[in-house]
């Protein structure tokens, strides 16, 4: 099946606990941060160990009993807390998110709770609406839903596409602190965490809490060493703010997979239903999880990112495998280690990998070529991932494409965007780039056009741009600069501050990347009005169309 042009997947490697020693020795150091890792099958731990430091600064080593943040695996954690109360008739699950929260603002469309457990509501993402005003001050509580009612659009309409979003689960969080009459911690704690024995986890908002066995999250430094990984809020809530262990997780996962104690069997199959959008495309994610195959086995599964730190779980529930792998800083990409555990726990049961991907050295002249749709700026560019056809979306780093079925497609799972899909029938091998490009995210299509291969200077991009900026929904002013061969956005918001470098790709259109710790990317259309420029449209993959509006 290879028109020259096709690369398969790598064999498995060893199988059992030696093998899995091989995977995670490399983790084993006494001068780093590392993991805590536990494998079972059926109920049994055949796996259970640390490695790496759980404190640099005081050479604690990470153990099985080491407590760490689990950031977005939390999220079905809130599902299920939502399908308790809508069990006791607390919560409408399919009700306009306004039922419940009607000091947001009435847009266009509203989604539903649902929606917003399985990211189809189509709002924007408080963190990067936080992260471009402020950077990484910490904002006092309060600031996430008042982020939220200061939008004027949304994303895109409700059932449209899937794009992952915090702010819906720190919504659906206010949502179920309003129907229970508890602090959405203290709901967790008594409804979940104490009927399933997770003694050793707690739902916790803000990384300035001190908690017994606590790993310090680590961010490395360029020139080496350390800082300490703090999230820049004071209210994390539903979006990502457990912490736990792998003996607590293991725990977990059993239940997930197995006899349910907490949650009625009703809820559980609203928990696994995968979305579908208004024209009836399935997407693999479910509420708060995702669910798809894997080398011929279904595997269930969500991972995790805070400052520091990374998390990911994942049960195989036909052959009773849960893993669980939690990260205080070490260089590890969660999804990828994951499935080389399965790899590993069940070589002999599982299928060669069954999809392909397009060789780069075939398209050459598609490499380097950017596309944009001039009414929604989306964009995007070809590029080489390790010797396959990638594809780079709204100037983000590019993803792997995988052929199958006539597509070229994107793996959610992997990014947790689009998918994303092109005709590979539109991109023959040994052809130039073609003038326009239909890429699809979830099941929206549109027709891009080429950018020429030579972009504009900065000089002649940027010189009607230089001025300042009103953001109103990023409640934040801002100042673009040309600065010799440097055009530099530097947004101001209540709390803090950021400095945003743009690159010049073609007229009106340039990619953005903030500058200091955070490696936000983006997209960056100009909008004109007769002529003379009006604002600047921002986008990052999870919030788009962010309006700059120029100030005379």
């Amino acid at each position: 099946m290879r028109d020259s042009s096709v690369m398969n997947a790598a064999a498995p490697v060893d199988t059992g606990a030696a093998g899995l020693d091989a995977l995670f020795d490399v983790f084993n150091r006494s001068d780093a941060p590392g993991l805590a890792v536990g494998v079972a099958r059926h109920g049994e731990v055949v796996y259970r160990r640390g490695f790496g430091l759980a404190s640099v600064e005081l050479a604690v080593a990470n153990t099985p009993f080491t407590r760490m943040r689990i950031g977005s695996t939390s999220k079905h954690f809130t599902c299920l807390a939502a399908l308790l109360l809508a069990e006791e008739g607390k919560l409408d699950l399919d009700a306009g998110v306004r039922r419940h929260l009607p000091e947001l603002p009435a847009l266009d469309a509203e989604p539903t709770l649902r929606q917003l457990m399985n990211h189809t509501g189509g709002y924007r993402c408080h963190l990067d609406i936080g992260f471009l005003a402020d950077g990484m001050a910490i904002k006092p509580a309060g600031q996430a839903l008042a982020a939220q009612l200061r939008q004027r659009e949304a994303n895109f309409a409700p059932g449209q596409k899937l794009i992952y979003n915090n702010s819906g689960y720190h919504l659906l969080s206010i949502a179920i602190s309003r129907a229970s009459g508890m602090a959405f911690e203290a709901f967790l704690a008594e409804r979940i965490f104490k009927p399933l024995g997770m003694i050793d986890t707690v739902s916790a908002p803000s990384d300035f809490e001190i908690h017994r066995g606590m790993a310090t999250m680590h961010v490395a430094l360029p020139a080496g060493g350390y800082r300490r990984g703090i999230f820049p809020s004071t209210e994390v809530r539903g979006e990502g703010a457990m912490i736990s262990t792998v003996d607590d997780m293991l725990r977990w996962l059993a239940h997930l997979r197995g006899a349910k104690r907490v949650g009625s069997d009703a809820s559980w199959t609203q928990m696994l239903a995968l979305a579908r959008l208004d024209d009836g495309v399935e997407l693999p994610y479910a509420l708060g999880l995702m669910r798809h195959v894997y080398r011929g086995v279904e595997v269930v599964h969500h991972a995790g990112g805070v400052i520091g730190g990374a998390c990911q779980m994942l049960t195989v529930p036909a052959h009773g495998l849960d893993v669980i792998i939690m990260s205080n800083g070490a260089p590890i990409k969660p999804w990828d280690l994951s499935r080389r555990v399965v790899d590993i726990m069940l070589a002999d049961t599982l299928t060669s990998a069954c999809d392909t991907q397009v060789a780069s050295a075939d398209r050459k002249a598609l490499l380097g070529r950017r596309y944009v749709s001039r009414s929604s700026g989306f964009m995007a560019a070809f590029a080489d991932v390790d010797g396959a056809l990638g594809l780079e979306v709204l100037h983000q780093a590019p993803m792997a494409l995988h052929a199958g079925d006539g597509k070229l497609r994107t793996r959610f799972e992997e990014s947790a965007t689009g998918p994303f899909a092109i005709d590979l029938a539109a991109l023959p091998a040994g052809a130039g780039a073609p003038a326009t490009l239909r890429v699809s995210e979830g099941s929206h299509a549109e027709d891009l056009e080429l950018l020429p291969e030579t972009p504009p200077t900065l000089a002649q991009a940027g010189r009607d741009l230089v001025g300042r900026y009103r953001a109103p929904e990023l409640d934040a002013h801002a100042v673009l600069r040309l600065d010799g061969d440097v055009l530099r956005l530097a947004l101001a918001g209540r709390f803090g501050s950021t400095s945003i470098q743009l690159e010049a790709l073609g007229d009106d259109v340039f990619g953005w990347q903030m500058e200091g710790d955070l490696p936000l990317r983006g997209a960056l259309r100009v909008e004109r009005r007769n002529g003379r420029v009006a604002g600047l449209r921002m986008d990052t993959m999870r919030t788009r169309h962010l309006l700059l509006e120029r100030e005379e």
